[in-house]
C-alpha cells in the first residue's frame, strides 16, 4: 500500500482516446500498462466482469506494475447479473480459481457489480454475500459491493454488509443512489462526473475538496478512488491531480 493508504486511478488502461494525450505519443501499445502503473497508483481491471482470465494473465500484469501499485477488478457479471444470488456459488468459485490472487500484494479490492435493476431482497443477498470466500489460500479477500438500486440504502443492507465484512462502493454520479460516505472496512469510490470543459475533469476546488475527504477517509481504513466515467478521456488528468495534491509522485518508467 502506499503510505497515506490512499490509491487513485483509472478503469483499466486501454482506451484510445488516452493515445497521445495521457500516453507519450508513439507509446507501444504493449506498454500502456508498464506506463498507466507509474504515473497512477491504482487500475480498475473491467475486463474481467466481461470474460474469463487465466493466472498468467493476472501475473503478467501485476509483474508490470511496480511495487506499491495496485489493481481492484471487477467479478465476474456471470455472478451478479443473476435473478437468485444464492445460486451464484459455481460462478464465483470459477473467478477466484482462475488467479486473481496470483498477483500477491498487487491485488486490491475485488468488486462485484449489480445491475441497476437488481433490487435489494435481504435473504437472497445474504446468501451471496455467505458464498464470498474471506480468503484464497493465504491471501485475504476484500470484497467491495456496487448496488446500483436506490432500495439497497437502507440500515438493513449495511447491517448485512457489516456483518460479512463487505465495503460498499460510493459514487458521486447522478444516475446511481450512494450512501453519503463510503461504507465498509475499506472506503472505495467511483467518480463519474468528469465534465469534458474541465483540463482536469474536475474543476480545481472540486479536486480540492475530494483531496480532504479521501485523506479523512484515509485515516480509519485503505482507500481506493477511481475515475471512472464522465468525459472518460480526461480519466487520467483527474487522477494525475488528485495525487499531486495528495503529495504523491511518479515512478521512474
Amino acid at each position: 500500500m502506499s503510505k497515506s493508504g490512499i490509491h487513485v486511478g483509472v478503469g483499466g488502461w486501454t482506451f484510445e482516446p488516452w493515445r497521445d494525450n495521457f500516453y507519450p505519443k508513439g507509446l507501444a501499445h504493449a506498454r500502456e500498462l508498464s506506463y498507466a502503473s507509474r504515473h497512477l497508483s491504482a487500475i480498475e481491471i473491467n475486463g474481467t466482469y466481461y470474460s474469463g482470465f487465466k493466472p498468467e494473465h493476472f501475473r503478467k500484469w501485476a509483474g508490470e506494475a511496480p511495487e506499491g501499485f495496485v489493481f481492484s477488478m471487477k467479478a465476474t457479471r456471470f455472478a451478479t447479473n443473476r435473478k437468485l444470488l444464492a445460486t451464484a456459488g459455481d460462478s464465483i468459485k470459477r473467478f477466484i480459481d482462475s488467479g486473481p490472487t496470483e498477483m500477491g500484494d498487487r491485488l486490491g479490492p475485488i468488486v462485484w457489480q449489480f445491475m441497476p435493476t437488481k433490487k435489494f431482497d435481504p435473504e437472497d443477498f445474504e446468501a451471496f454475500l455467505a458464498l464470498l470466500p474471506a480468503k484464497e489460500g493465504s491471501h485475504v479477500l476484500r470484497h467491495v459491493m456496487d448496488v446500483r438500486h436506490e432500495s439497497f440504502i437502507t440500515p438493513a443492507y449495511q447491517a448485512l454488509a457489516k456483518k460479512y465484512g463487505v465495503s460498499t462502493v460510493f459514487t458521486d454520479s447522478d444516475k446511481y443512489p450512494s450512501f453519503e460516505e463510503p461504507d465498509g472496512p475499506v472506503a472505495y469510490a467511483r467518480l463519474m462526473m468528469a465534465q469534458a470543459d474541465q483540463p482536469a475533469g474536475y474543476a480545481p476546488k472540486a479536486l480540492d475538496d475530494w483531496a480532504v475527504r479521501a485523506k479523512g477517509w484515509s485515516a480509519k481504513r485503505d482507500t481506493f478512488v477511481y475515475f471512472i466515467n464522465g468525459a472518460k478521456e480526461k480519466a487520467p488528468a483527474a487522477a494525475g491531480a488528485l495525487l499531486e495534491r495528495l503529495g504523491w509522485k511518479p515512478a521512474p518508467d
